[in-house]
């Protein structure tokens, strides 16, 4: 969401040079295509070409079924137009249209991992067009057509859907049609209305207007309670002038004849019209807290500040994004296309929009989590009059309409894959978009099937809370929420945090029954350190971390997580007093990086700064450990900056020493060093050394010092575009995992979920 100026209205400055530059930088327009398999051999080239190629051609001639296992269709969309209606611009013609198809494509990729194609064809002759998109149905999984004026779209569409045995959707009807409905529903509950008493007026009656007045009446809305307007005033029943069959289809029984006299005590109002279509006076004529969807682009029919100027009690969307309650099709379409290719669907039927519509509503009054809030600039919406509709950069989405969209797939019979596992689905779903989610998805399993509760040390920071409650509603366990209970209660209230959900239990530290068995257990383990007994009461009576590690180590919660509010090093420091490492082991931090498809686990980058090499064996052992823990089968490279010898140096000894503990030590993992990073991960760097013990590229890379594996991680997220989780805390004798300063509530929960996992 764009900056906020002092009016509270988001502002937005955005050049007509810096769009054409956007667009023209680097490789003009805004797509590529890129292969999904190697093609570095001969033996590439030959499956992937003559003559291996030919065996997938026979199994999909066998069985066209067979062409969504081999090849692209089943995540290939094609984005058709033919201009005549680009955006608010008009009929511009097919070419002009293309800069605003290969948005679409992006946007089909970027929010859902749908392929696509952007296809302009030339011709605004509706039979030409059919005949032209008629025959791509074996190329595609669907079809998108866009920007199409009305009425042709509605034949267009009509027309092919009975044509084509894949999903043919106007996103310029249904798209809107269906996000609109999703505010209208939460718009409703929140005035206190009813589907099927409360009265629309809906201005407009092109694609999107007809789209939406037939979608709310599948939903239920009663179709006595609509009036569609266009340019000539009311559409009732008996008009002549200006009429087709789309707009009878929707004629009402009223003695209204104009905007104006269908607005008067109106509970509703959609404009899909044009700037300036909704005076003061129209505004002021509806019934209390009316509800006003003014979507016209790039304009709205009114804006929000002038019905804030008119009447303080409406709820209002628009079709801009530098607005609250944007009807923004994004929002749609890619998720609506994702359940339906993942199913095979043969269409795209009112049963799967009206599913997505209740999936949108019910996402827009969950909440809202730090994701949201970071692409927003600090802005967390919550439901109510500003907040009906979820905003586009909710990673949510992807798990939540796709699954709604399928589901309703297979209910109405126009699936032709099922899909039993909806969860395990939906897991897969947000892997696409965030790869944390695929990494650690047998792990949430896991502390699922045995539930943990754990400490959050800082429960009187909001992000804190928001992540305690994600722990609860994932039904990880129980989150237990330290701090002083009157602010806990309070940052929950500003941040609209129920705290009376189950999984959420409060500890004050002040007034905690255990708070003397805590203070003798650390004077028992601090009085030959230097701290007297009040020394030991002070730190469990003000300190949230030796309070939650104490409980820990008294059994009293399963694990704890902190860190939020200071630094690493220092958090250590105080659970450190608290909790032993485990006997035999070595505490260690372990970040795990995920790069392109890759997951390679990363220590130490925590505790050791210039570790011996009695202290790198260690660190090789704990880290292999951790990675077979998390379900890798570990092949540890000790990394230097040389290679096998070359250059020699002091530093690589220690390394090659390191290497020689492991070999006595006979551990029961892959290891090998000293070696260059090219060479732990890059298996044809690696063949040069044949004599190397690694059976293919590292897993487990092993850092000569502390500096260089924070040098290399942080170099990874900054330039290689990959996702570093932790780092892991490993070794304790308890479940314990520290954040980062200022973490996100996604990655607190995922630290959660880390120390809950091991004390599983």
């Amino acid at each position: 969401m764009p900056d906020i100026d002092n009016k509270d209205r988001p502002v937005t400055s955005v050049t007509d040079q810096e769009a054409l530059d956007f667009h023209a930088m680097g490789r003009p327009g805004k797509l590529e295509i890129n292969p999904t398999k190697p093609m570095a051999t001969q033996r590439d080239l030959s499956l992937a070409y003559s003559p291996g190629v030919a065996v997938p051609v026979k199994a999909i001639a066998a069985d066209p079924q067979t062409a969504y296992d081999y090849t692209a269709r089943g995540n290939m969309v094609a984005v058709i137009s033919n201009g005549t209606a680009i955006l608010g611009l008009g009929n511009l013609g097919a070419l002009a249209s293309k800069p605003v198809m290969e948005g679409k494509s992006v946007l089909f990729k970027r929010f859902a991992d749908v392929d696509s194609i952007d296809l302009e064809i030339d011709t605004e002759n509706v039979d030409e067009f059919i005949n032209c998109v008629r025959f791509l149905g074996p190329s595609f999984g669907g079809i998108n057509l866009e920007d199409i004026k009305a009425p042709d779209c509605f034949v267009i569409e009509s027309r092919l859907r009975e044509l084509m045995d894949i999903p043919v959707f106007h996103d310029d009807q249904h798209g809107t049609a269906i996000i609109a409905a999703a505010g209208l529903i939460n718009a409703l509950e929140l005035t206190g209305r009813d589907l099927k008493t409360t009265k629309l007026v809906c201005n407009g009656a092109g694609a999107a207007a007809i789209a939406c007045v037939e979608l709310i009446k599948a939903m239920g809305f009663a179709p006595e309670n609509i009036i569609l307007c266009d340019t000539k005033g009311v559409i009732y029943q008996g008009r002549t002038e200006g009429m087709n069959q789309w707009k009878s289809a929707h004629a009402a029984k009223t003695d209204a004849r104009t905007l104006e006299e269908a607005m008067n005590g109106a509970d509703v109002i959609f404009g899909l019209s044009q700037k300036g279509a909704f005076s003061a006076e129209m505004i002021r004529s509806m019934a209390d807290r009316p509800i006003i969807f003014a979507m016209a682009n790039p304009d709205p029919e009114i804006t929000p500040e002038e019905v804030a100027r008119i009447r303080d009690d409406a709820i209002m969307a628009t079709g801009r994004s530098d607005y609250p309650n944007q009807v923004n099709n994004v929002l749609g379409f890619p998720y609506i296309f994702r359940g339906a290719l993942d199913v095979r669907a043969s269409t795209i039927n009112d049963a799967m929009k009206i599913a997505a519509v209740k999936a949108l509503a019910n996402l827009a009054r969950e909440d809202v989590p730090d994701d949201v809030v970071a692409a927003y600039q600090g802005n967390r919406p919550r439901f109510g009059p500003q907040y009906i509709i979820p905003v586009p950069f909710d990673p949510r989405l992807i798990s939540a309409i796709p699954v709604a969209v399928a589901e309703a797939a297979i209910e109405s019979g126009v699936a032709r894959k099922v899909i039993t596992d909806m969860a395990g689905y939906a897991r897969e779903l947000s892997a696409r978009r965030d790869p944390i989610a695929s990494t650690l998805a047998s792990l949430y399993e896991r502390v699922r099937r045995r539930p943990k509760r754990i400490v959050f040390a800082e429960a009187e920071e909001e992000q804190v809370l928001r992540a305690a409650m994600s722990y609860a509603n994932q039904q990880l366990g129980t989150a237990i929420l330290l701090g002083r209970e009157d602010l806990i209660r309070a940052t929950a209230e500003r941040a609209g945090i129920d705290l009376n959900r189950p999984g959420l239990e409060i500890v004050n530290a002040r007034i905690s029954t255990r708070v003397e068995a805590y203070i003798d257990y650390l004077y028992a383990r601090l009085q030959r350190r230097g701290y007297l007994h009040r020394d030991a009461q002070r730190l469990i009576h003000n300190d949230r971390n030796h309070f939650a590690a104490t409980m820990v180590a008294l059994g009293d919660a399963d694990g704890m997580v902190t860190g939020i509010t200071r630094n690493y090093s220092t958090a250590l420091e105080d659970v450190r007093r608290c909790i032993d490492e485990k006997p035999g082991h070595r505490v260690i931090g372990v970040s795990l990086a995920l790069c392109r498809g890759r997951t390679v686990f990363v220590a130490d980058t925590a505790v050791h700064d210039m570790p011996t090499a009695e202290e790198l064996a260690d660190i090789a052992e704990e880290a292999a450990g951790l990675a077979r823990r998390m379900g890798y089968q570990p092949r540890v490279a000790l990394l230097a900056y040389s290679t096998f010898g070359h250059p020699s140096g002091e530093r690589s000894e220690r390394v090659r020493e390191a290497v020689k503990i492991l070999d006595r030590r006979r551990v029961d993992f892959e290891y090998d060093g000293e070696m260059a990073a090219d060479v732990a991960l890059n298996r044809k760097v690696m063949e040069q050394y044949p004599f190397c013990r690694l059976s293919g590229p590292a897993n487990v890379l092993v850092m000569p010092a502390f500096h260089s594996a924070s040098i290399s991680t942080k170099m990874l997220q900054e330039l290689g575009g990959s996702t570093v989780i932790g780092p892991i805390l490993v070794g304790l004798d308890k479940p314990v995992q520290i954040t980062s300063m200022g973490a996100k509530d996604s990655d607190i929960v995922n630290m959660a979920a880390i120390a809950a996992y091991g004390g599983s």
